[in-house]
């Protein structure tokens, strides 16, 4: 709050700021050149008539100053805070009692002083808390205590901050007290030495979250990429609806227009895909497969398989499947893909025939017949 012809803003003072409030308003009473009457105060003498034309002179001046000082008091004040001095006289007396409300008597002082001594004693360094605020939290302690009484160097300071540093500053803090001097350091240059401390471990933990950083997203697009592809994988595998029976595949030049998803898959009942467009092999209606469909199976053939085996002294060869019902005829071949030996019942079908090698041939049901040539 400002005043005409005040060049100075003038502090407010509020319930928790007198201290600070009473330093400032120190200055701004000396700047004014009337700190001088508030401190010694103002008196009136009893006969103004008898003084000399100096006197006159110097009284009068005494009761500006003092009006002023006043003055400038009054504007620091809120409403609440000026009907507790609106009946003083002079700026001595409203000083006084303004110190008196706020700081209390002797007692009070010490009551006070006690508690701030357990604050001084109890300042630790929060986590994460920078250098300067931890120091100027230090510091608002330190100066209330001086306020009100206590004596406390710089070392005994200087001390405490080092010794409730975070656990971060150990190894600044062991070297600065083996390698200084604290009776010729002060609190700025310990300051300065801590910040530039702070600054240096803060940029290294910056490029090792920025390493560390690195590395996740890497990591983070490498599980994105496997992810996609098992994604895709599993989407080739579910998009083929004639699954695993005998179906027809997808055939962009199926020309006898049957759906393209026919077929007599293994589907599954509970699939949630849709099925409107699957025609069932068996009764070749829509909406399920051939393994779902409750109609009789129409296309169900009876199959039987029997195998031959050559049996010898060497290991035996398996010489055939067959499958069906019809006996075979002497001109009929015998033949399997996967056998190393066949076999026929006429003579004349053979190109080259060594007639020296005789062997018995057993066949699934346990008979046995003789076989000549090879």
């Amino acid at each position: 709050m400002a005043n005409t012809g005040v060049p100075f803003q003038v502090p407010m003072l509020t319930k928790s700021n007198y201290d600070n409030w009473s330093l400032r308003m120190v200055a701004l009473l000396g700047a004014h050149d009337v700190w001088e009457v508030v401190e010694k105060g103002h008196t009136e003498p009893e006969n103004v008539e008898s003084l000399s034309q100096a006197q006159k002179d110097s009284l009068r001046d005494s009761r500006k100053r003092d009006k002023k000082a006043l003055c400038l008091i009054y504007q620091g004040l809120d409403e609440d805070t000026f009907e507790k001095i609106s009946g003083v006289k002079t700026a001595k007396e409203a000083w006084e009692k303004l110190k008196i409300s706020y700081k209390g008597a002797d007692q009070v002082k010490k009551v006070r002083l006690q508690t701030l001594r357990g604050e001084f004693e109890a300042l630790h360094m929060k986590e994460g808390e920078l250098v300067s605020d931890y120091f100027s939290r230090v510091l608002t302690v330190t100066n209330n205590l001086k306020r009100n009484g206590e004596k406390l160097d710089d070392v005994r300071i200087m001390e405490k901050i080092l010794r409730s540093l975070d656990p971060k500053f150990e190894h600044i803090v062991t070297i600065t007290e083996e390698t200084k001097d604290l009776e010729a350091m002060s609190i700025e240059q310990l300051l300065g030495s801590l910040q530039a401390y702070e600054e240096k471990k803060k940029k290294k933990e910056e490029i090792v979250e920025q390493v560390f950083k690195a590395h996740v997203d890497s990591r983070k697009e490498e599980n994105a990429h496997n992810q996609s592809r098992r994604s895709y994988s599993q989407e080739q595998g579910r998009g083929r609806a004639y699954g695993h029976g005998q179906g027809r595949r997808p055939n962009n030049n199926n020309q006898r227009g049957e759906s393209s998803n026919r077929g007599r898959g293994r589907g599954n009942p509970n699939s949630r895909y849709d099925k409107s467009r699957i025609k069932c092999y068996n009764c070749n209606k829509f909406g399920h497969y051939a393994s779902e469909c409750r109609a009789p199976n129409k296309n169900k053939v009876e199959e039987k398989a029997n195998y031959a085996e050559e049996r010898c002294q060497e290991d035996g060869t398996l010489l055939l499947a067959y499958k069906g019902q019809d006996k075979g005829e002497d001109n009929q071949w015998y033949l399997d893909s996967g056998a190393s030996n066949h076999m026929c019942g006429k003579r004349s079908m053979f190109a080259e025939l060594d007639e020296s090698v005789k062997r018995n041939v057993a066949f699934g049901d346990e008979s046995k017949v003789a076989v000549e040539g090879k």
